[in-house]
């Protein structure tokens, strides 16, 4: 019997570096090291606050003459500006080049910098393929805060694609047999509205520690996605009567690892439904942030198990489904919008561009 041929396209996995908007920091950690160089989307850039807490995400080589101006070669932060380690050339968070020490700035020196958002205090940068202008926006409102704990935060590093692991949000078959759910109900129709995607589920699970079964949660979810950088999980846990949020942020690092930040809260909890685990005789001030703590846990060990199979997958352009799949090739679908061509795969990165060099570019 000839051997199996599987179509070489049916394997080719999409661009590395999707359009759309991805993390960068969160805003404490700016605050922390106050300049930080990294690799985000195959590029070398640095982020830094002014003194009006204006966050700039640039391109990390000096204009002037090519110096690397992370903190590694001496780059630092000095009243707001970015200075080059190397001739000692300032520039503003809007990328301009506002002084050297021996002459006037340059008008032609301006770093190439990203357009950014914030939201909960994490800062996302806007990456295309063609030109640095935004083709859609991030909610234009960030969620009420009233009440909520702080935001967890926890980042994984792996070999990955940001279109696999966003693709959790429609594979609803994964949740029985990964992760051990109950009683899962992914009937509501996936909604698609250009860069926007929502999906709704139910479930429940067994909380144990060890071998004690400590609780069974009852869960109602809904994930809303914005491209493949973006990604809400917003949902109500029944039985106690918590409601969680949890951010599922994919970024890629250099064409092959992907940082997976889960960042995570929990609304306040003035009468649980239950006393689970002594809950109900907390100040109600430590209700929220212990349950973040707790469940954050649940959430790594989920996503670990996810990563076990994400980093060792080979990508199928064309999976051949079942009834019991739902709706993965629709999110397939919504999926072709964030690739130049029209979802075929394309390996050109994209430059720092001189049209995102002013404080015009920087404000938008």
């Amino acid at each position: 019997m000839p051997a199996l041929q599987q179509r070489a396209d049916d394997t080719a996995p999409p661009s590395p570096f999707p359009v759309g908007w991805y993390l960068v920091a969160t805003r404490a950690s700016v605050l922390k090291h106050r300049l930080i160089a990294k690799q985000w989307m195959g590029q070398d850039i640095v982020v830094w606050s002014d003194d009006d807490g204006n966050i700039c995400v640039a391109d990390a080589y000096c204009p002037h003459m090519g110096s690397f101006l992370g903190p590694e070669s001496g780059g630092s932060v000095c009243e707001g500006r970015l200075v080059c380690p190397f001739h000692g050339f300032e520039f503003e968070a809007d990328g301009r080049c506002a002084a050297t020490p021996f002459a006037a700035a340059p008008r032609s020196a301006n770093l190439g910098v990203y357009a950014t958002r914030e939201i909960c205090g994490l800062v996302f940068a806007w990456w295309g393929n063609e030109d640095r202008e935004p083709q859609w926006e991030l909610p234009d409102e960030e969620p009420d805060q009233t009440g909520w704990s702080g935001v967890s935060v926890q980042t994984l590093r792996f070999p990955g694609h940001p279109q696999e692991t966003a693709e959790n949000s429609v594979d609803i078959a994964h949740l029985r047999y990964v992760h051990g759910y109950h009683h899962v109900n992914g009937e509501y129709p996936v909604v698609v509205d250009g860069p926007r995607l929502e999906s709704e589920f139910d479930f429940s699970r067994t909380q144990s520690i060890g071998k004690l079964d400590i609780a069974t949660l009852d869960v109602h979810a809904r994930a809303e996605l914005y491209g493949l950088g973006y990604s809400i999980v917003e949902g109500r846990e029944q039985s106690i009567g918590m409601d969680f949020r949890l951010w599922v942020l994919a970024t890629p690092v250099n064409g092959r690892l992907i940082d997976l930040t889960l960042a995570a809260q929990i609304g306040e909890l003035t009468r649980p439904n239950r006393r689970i685990v002594g809950l109900g005789f907390l100040p109600v001030a430590w209700r929220a942030p212990l349950m973040n703590r707790i469940t954050s846990f649940y959430q790594r060990r989920d996503v670990l198990q996810d990563v076990t199979v994400w980093s060792r997958k080979r990508y199928r352009a064309r999976p051949r489904l079942c009834r019991s799949d739902g709706e993965i090739m629709t999110y397939r679908e919504y999926c072709t919008q964030f690739y130049p061509g029209n979802g075929e795969p394309d390996s050109q990165l994209d430059l720092p561009s001189e049209r995102a060099t002013t404080a015009e570019a920087a404000a938008r």
